[in-house]
């Protein structure tokens, strides 16, 4: 609920509705002139207080957190799995204590089997001490990440699938039923299930497919060949006779899980009773990685320039809502200021690009809000290509929801440093071979100058790369005047950026590195007082 008006006279409308903690939806309070956003109630188990960032980020306001987590700068132990895809279990008054004890700086024991461990970057560790994995009935754990149900307070990864074998035509209740049971007696909890997994001939079973529906359970489903071929602690002969594989439901339940996964339950027999009918037989398998995609977002962010203030609104808002930022160390370093501490950042090396595309796809794939950023827009000589090739190349059920987000590229801040050089038609072209052959490349110069097109050179000059740049130079020349009007803008939206005029003529490819972006002019384009300018009236038009 967001309500505009006084924090005030808000209170007194819900306070004879407020009924306790695990019952507080999030209620957001909003001046009239969207400056301040301040969560009242529900600023952790109902999320008030990661909406208000992003709202307070939409709106370019300023979130009021009053929370002690906020104000002392602590990981917010009861909402940190929400961003990751986990979903949270235990008591409100295990979550209460265990907030209180950390309040009071006293040291929590945890726990984690499954889910990505680098939320640790962002944790105080004297407050935190890991400890062996506990069995089921060790309550000197407070917090558990797992699939386990023991814990008074846990967060769960989607990293158990349920195998499934059933009678033809098997009622909904037995199998929900089968379910149900088998995690509790295996101290798991329902909450940790990534999906169902069975056999081929069950792919239009109504009571699994009505089961996935409502609960958003991907439905796994293999050959009989595929499931005669994995080991398993049960095989049965008359399964096999019936189904041509000696294992439905552990066999089916420890290939959906993948590679180096465990059985946690063995399969268990489950016949009708009272009105139910069919019968039904059920294995656990637990995975190493989490799969939830339907839960996760892929977000490819333009960082700009360099300079957080020119970074927009959308991918501002895109960048509150990601816990994991994955990026080139420098292009992390920029945004750092508005990295809160549960974020964590993921650095790669500058030429890794595929490496980084694949980790941001398969964080996302787990269920967590990832921002994949790039310099500039993310869709100009970014990550964008590069991360949507790998997206579809998944399966559609494997897929996260994918955005890319506009930024404002090299090109366009180097314009407005330089004048108005694009007022008319334009074209960029990146010098760098690494990925494109020379050849080409050379087509490219030759038909801008050719076309007289204004020419952006991106990636003019690097160390091992020390003469394309006099090459283009020569190649446009053969098309455009000496005089031709050059800008030379380096280290953009920084603090030691640089703006340099120069011409055709004058243009030292030595002073040039992989920090510049240069703007070449047409055939009208001129430089005066500083300024770099192409009429919008190209000569030759016909006015009308």
């Amino acid at each position: 609920m967001i309500v505009v008006g006084a924090v005030g006279a808000v209170t007194r409308l819900i306070a004879a509705q407020i009924r306790g903690k695990q019952h507080d939806p999030a209620v957001l309070v909003l001046d009239p002139q969207g400056r301040w956003c301040i969560p009242l109630l529900g600023g952790h188990s109902g999320g008030a207080e990661q909406l208000a960032r992003e709202i307070a980020t939409d709106l370019g306001g300023a979130a009021v957190l009053t929370g002690a987590c906020s104000s002392e700068r602590r990981l917010p132990l009861d909402c940190l799995g929400e961003r990751w895809g986990w979903r949270r279990g235990g008591r409100v008054e295990a979550w209460r204590d265990l907030m209180q004890a950390q309040a009071r700086g006293e040291q929590a024991a945890f726990s984690q089997r499954s889910g990505n461990r680098t939320w640790h970057q962002g944790c105080d560790q004297a407050l935190l001490c890991d400890t062996t994995l506990p069995s089921t009935t060790d309550s000197a754990v407070q917090l558990s990440i797992g699939p386990q149900s023991a814990a008074p307070c846990r967060w769960h990864p989607a990293s158990l699938w349920v195998g499934v074998g059933c009678e033809r035509r098997t009622s909904r209740n037995l199998v929900e039923r089968a379910i149900e049971e088998s995690l509790r007696d295996a101290g798991l909890a329902q909450d940790a299930v990534a999906g169902l997994a069975s056999a081929d001939r069950k792919k239009d079973e109504a009571a699994l497919l009505q089961i996935c529906r409502d609960q958003a359970w991907p439905m796994r489903t293999f050959g009989s060949e595929q499931l005669n071929n994995v080991s398993v602690p049960n095989p049965s002969q008359q399964v096999f006779a019936e189904m041509g594989t000696a294992s439905v439901a552990e066999a089916a339940a420890l290939l959906a899980a993948g590679n180096g996964s465990q059985l946690h339950q063995t399969k268990r027999i489950f016949h009708a009773e009272g009105e139910e009918r069919g019968a039904v037989t059920v294995a656990i398998a637990e995975a190493k990685v989490p799969f939830a995609p339907q839960r996760g977002e892929l977000h490819l962010i333009g960082s700009g320039p360099g300079d957080p203030s020119l970074l927009s609104f959308d991918a501002r808002q895109a960048l509150e809502r990601c816990v994991a930022w994955v990026g080139y160390s420098l292009y992390l370093d920029l945004l750092e200021p508005l990295r809160s501490r549960e974020q964590i950042r993921l650095e790669g090396q500058l030429t890794r690009e595929w490496d980084r595309c694949a980790e941001a796809l398969a964080l996302a794939q787990q269920g967590a809000r990832v921002a994949l950023i790039s310099s500039g827009d993310s869709g100009i000589y970014g990550m964008a290509g590069l991360a949507m090739e790998l997206w579809l190349q998944q399966p559609p059920d494997q897929r996260p929801s994918f955005t890319v987000h506009p930024g404002i590229s090299a090109l366009q801040l180097a314009a407005a440093r330089a004048g108005a050089p694009l007022m008319h038609d334009f074209c960029t072209i990146s010098l760098s071979d690494r990925l494109t052959p020379w050849s080409v490349i050379e087509q490219r110069l030759q038909a801008a100058a050719a076309g007289d097109f204004v020419v952006a050179l991106y990636n003019p000059r690097s160390r091992d790369r020390d003469w394309q740049l006099g090459r283009a130079r020569e190649l446009l020349l053969e098309q455009r005047s000496e005089s031709t009007p050059v800008v030379l803008a380096r280290q953009l939206g920084r603090h030691n950026e640089q703006i340099k005029h120069t011409s055709l003529r004058d243009l030292q490819p030595s002073s040039v590195d992989m920090l510049t972006v240069i703007l070449i002019g047409n055939s009208s384009t001129y430089s005066t007082d500083g300024h770099m300018v192409t009429p919008r009236g190209y000569p030759g038009a016909t006015l009308n």
